[in-house]
């Protein structure tokens, strides 16, 4: 695993690896029901076993983790231990929910809350999509007001981005020169939790005017990280990047093979699955 240096791309002037580190799995957010909420938060009820999954992710190259980092102490704990453990930095990328009211308050505390962003050691500071598409005007194709949380994470020295479940917010920013460098935006071979069809996101992320870190691939586990992870590098750009979740180290280093194996165009090096009666064929 120590050999494996993972493809990159430039966000930003940044480098960034084009594998991204998921946090659902770690936190607890599963999107399949209270039982797989609590055995995730059961298994990951400390700082070290959060670390143990990241700890592999560094020593491949995949250094960047997505999520709401502000609010989740776990993860900023984690992220200490795993790079004091390997002797590498993480790049942090928040997802902070804002508050988008249009009065002094509501700015004042949006602005309290990005400069607590930069003093956890945010990198990237990507609006979520709670707060980012309470802008949106899709009478005016716009977003009015933007500009203004955008300006106030450049201040505080953050590269800005915008989490766009909803495709519009990709379109609205390059059509309006927004001072955007990134989305996220959710991309799977199923359309799980995607608000149009999967063709649709396709082009509008091979027509964004900058790099897209797509979220989900597996769709919360209802695909395999095979067929999830493999078919997003198959159809994304080279620029562009995969976030994904996993539960365990052993996990995240298949989900690294899988995805090197299917930027080099190559079968991933895998264990073969355990089942009952295997026939010959399956391995």
């Amino acid at each position: 695993m120590e050999s494996i240096k993972f493809p990159r791309t430039m966000v930003g002037g940044r480098s960034l690896p084009r594998m991204i580190i998921g946090t659902n799995w770690l936190l607890g957010y599963s999107h399949t029901g209270a039982a797989a909420d609590s055995l995730i938060r059961n298994l990951h009820d400390g700082a070290r076993s959060v670390s143990d999954v990241f700890i592999p992710c560094l020593q491949s190259g995949v250094d960047a983790v997505m999520g709401p980092i502000l609010g989740a102490p776990l993860l900023d704990d984690a992220i200490r231990m795993a790079e004091d453990t390997v002797g590498r930095g993480m790049i942090r990328i928040d997802t902070p929910t804002l508050n988008v009211d249009d009065t002094a308050a509501g700015r004042r505390e949006a602005e309290e809350k990005i400069a607590a962003c930069k003093k956890l050691g945010a990198d990237f500071c990507l609006i979520h999509h709670s707060s980012a598409e309470q802008l949106v005007n899709k009478n005016l194709r716009a977003m009015p007001r933007l500009p203004d949380y955008l300006r106030m994470i450049r201040d505080h020295d953050m590269i800005p981005g915008l989490s766009a479940h909803m495709p519009e917010l990709v379109l609205y920013a390059d059509a309006n020169e927004y001072d955007v460098e990134t989305y996220i935006q959710i991309f799977n071979c199923m359309g799980f939790l995607m608000q149009v069809e999967i063709e649709s996101v396709h082009r509008i992320i091979w027509s964004a005017k900058k790099p897209v870190m797509t979220i989900k691939p597996m769709a919360a586990g209802r695909c395999t990280p095979f067929v999830g992870i493999t078919f997003n590098y198959s159809v994304l750009r080279d620029c562009d990047m995969v976030t994904v979740g996993c539960l365990t180290p052993q996990e995240a280093r298949e989900d690294i093979e899988i995805g090197m194996a299917a930027i080099e165009r190559r079968p991933p090096v895998l264990a073969g699955r355990s089942s009952p009666c295997k026939t010959a064929i399956i391995r």
